[in-house]
């Protein structure tokens, strides 16, 4: 079978073609460039733990080496601290800050090392073609050439060539932000900390800046610049940047300035994310920014959703409910992303009567860390309790800690082999993950408890399901009592959860998880929903 075409290699792109390769799918990857990256350390990353985990299952070894889990976040007010969180260890979960090309490059190197993934630098996509078997494009370059593939993910950014030729429109905001932004090595007084700092109290300060740190003693500084303004001069950034650092270190101390640059937000979604065997993601679909919330994140997150789709429709055949739910539900949760930031704007922007009556600051303060920790309605990881893919309702069904639809908890698990092992490793396979509550089995021998209790049964029920699925034993699970039973999708978000080994209503719910049955072929337009 063809491979999967992957329009771009950024780290959306890149990332794919791994998602699919741990799936048993081949791709080729198109890349306009020449395979490597600029080193520019003002163009940094900043990942959830969900999207640093993912990249890390997928082989991404410079993030440990070149990025940093900050230790802190404070919150500044003119003099005042306002808030301060610890992070990490004993804390909040803590985002990993790592310059784009240091990410880039270790996908790279993961991709040198996987057989299923081909990279073609220098050509550009300029033309494509669908029917009910596949998608061929043809590319201009040195190597211009017709490509065929199974399936093409447009991962080419904002400028999309892919959603430009599928008649996409890609409606949304110009200009919501613009912030001027400095690499330096230098020593601030919070080492591995990062801060925000609103109204700094020096003249130049602005309405906001931050400093967040990187690996080997650098930061990134941000300042918030009016949307629309003067252009700002590389003498003019120098002087705002010595400025701030005498304000927070009572005079300028010695650094390093590594990079600069100015850039501008703007929040847009594409109209929509699939067009018969042709896919949007990453910056291709949505473009968001504002107020912390992360683009990489949500493209990522598109990764996570959208490979174990295509893989299932390359091996087996997927429904149109199964390959349409890649849209509902991805394209929904970075709408309410993006409405959630343009309703907090004016509440953080616009000043006004409303930022002096009580409890505004505070109120400020939590939407400012909800974005830039990823908390909430700015930054949380999504849940889907409205998918196509959610199972129709069964008494058997049972709460647990997570709802359904949501990313489930990254429990310890042991594994049909006996290893013990974290749930997060089970993940991106291409498996449906079926996990049974049993407290005390970690005390037993499993030759014991794998032929005891609920378990025979539970495991026949597994092998009649119509999803390839593997299961799993957890001592325990947020909120479940004893022989819960989880149903998992391969990305990690929970399907149901029964009370008991209930073979009927697992099979329903697996049935429901994977879109139905496929239907046969039909002739797919290139505007097909």
């Amino acid at each position: 079978m063809d491979p999967v075409i992957v329009a771009g290699a950024g780290p959306v792109g890149l990332a794919l073609s791994l998602a699919l390769a741990a799936q048993g799918v081949p791709s080729v990857v198109l890349d306009e460039g020449t395979g490597t990256d600029e080193p520019r350390p003002a163009r940094t990353a900043i990942l959830r733990p969900d999207t640093a985990a993912l990249l890390a299952r997928l082989g991404c070894t410079t993030l440990g080496d070149e990025g940093a889990r900050w230790v802190g976040w404070r919150l500044m007010r003119r003099k005042q601290l306002m808030r301060e969180l610890p992070l990490g260890e004993g804390g909040a979960p803590a985002p990993l800050h790592i310059p784009q090309h240091a990410l880039s490059r270790g996908l790279r190197s993961a991709i040198a090392g996987q057989e299923l993934v081909r990279v073609v630098t220098g050509d550009r996509l300029d033309s494509l073609e669908q029917d009910d078997r596949g998608v061929t494009v043809h590319t201009q370059g040195p190597g211009a050439t017709w490509w065929r593939g199974s399936h093409l993910v447009g991962c080419d950014g904002a400028r999309s060539t892919v959603r430009k030729l599928l008649g996409i429109r890609f409606p949304g905001r110009t200009a919501v932000e613009r912030h001027a932004v400095a690499a330096l090595r230098a020593e601030l007084p919070w080492p591995g900390e990062a801060l925000l700092h609103r109204q700094p109290p020096w003249s130049g300060g602005g309405e906001e800046v931050s400093a967040r740190p990187l690996a080997d003693g650098v930061w990134r500084l941000d300042w918030l610049l009016p949307s629309r303004g003067e252009l700002v001069t590389p003498e003019a950034l120098v002087t705002r940047l010595r400025d701030t650092l005498a304000g927070w270190c009572g005079e300028t101390p010695p650094y390093e300035l590594l990079d600069t640059g100015v850039y501008t937000l703007h929040h847009r979604l594409a109209s929509r994310w699939r067009a018969g065997r042709a896919f949007l993601a990453g910056d291709a679909a949505h473009l968001l920014g504002a107020v912390g919330t992360q683009g990489l994140d949500e493209g990522l997150r598109d990764v996570g959703n959208l490979a174990w789709k295509i893989a299932e429709d390359w091996h087996h055949g997927a429904s149109e409910t199964l390959l349409d739910s890649y849209q509902a539900e991805r394209r929904t949760a970075v709408a309410a992303r993006l409405r959630a930031a343009d309703q907090s704007l004016p509440i953080l922007r616009g000043g006004g009567l409303r930022t002096y009556m009580p409890g505004a600051t505070r109120g400020h303060d939590t939407l400012l860390a909800d974005g830039h920790l990823g908390h909430g309605p700015l930054g949380a990881p999504p849940a889907y309790p409205h998918s196509p893919l959610a199972p129709p309702y069964a008494e058997a069904q049972t709460a647990v800690g997570t709802p359904p639809g949501a990313p489930v908890e990254d429990v310890r698990v042991t594994v049909p082999d006996g290893r013990t092992v974290r749930l997060g490793d089970r993940l991106g396979l291409g498996l449906h993950l079926v996990v049974l509550v049993a407290p005390g089995t970690g005390v037993w021998e499993r030759r014991h408890w794998l032929t005891a209790g609920v378990m025979p049964r539970l495991a026949a029920a597994v092998t009649a399901l119509p999803v390839r699925a593997e299961l799993l034993v957890t001592e325990a699970y947020p909120g479940a009592s004893a022989h819960t039973v989880l149903l998992v999708r391969p990305d990690g978000h929970l399907v149901a959860a029964f009370g008991g080994v209930r073979p009927a209503d697992l099979y329903a719910a697996a049935d429901a998880a994977r879109g139905g049955s496929p239907s046969a072929p039909s002739e797919v337009r290139a505007d097909a929903p």
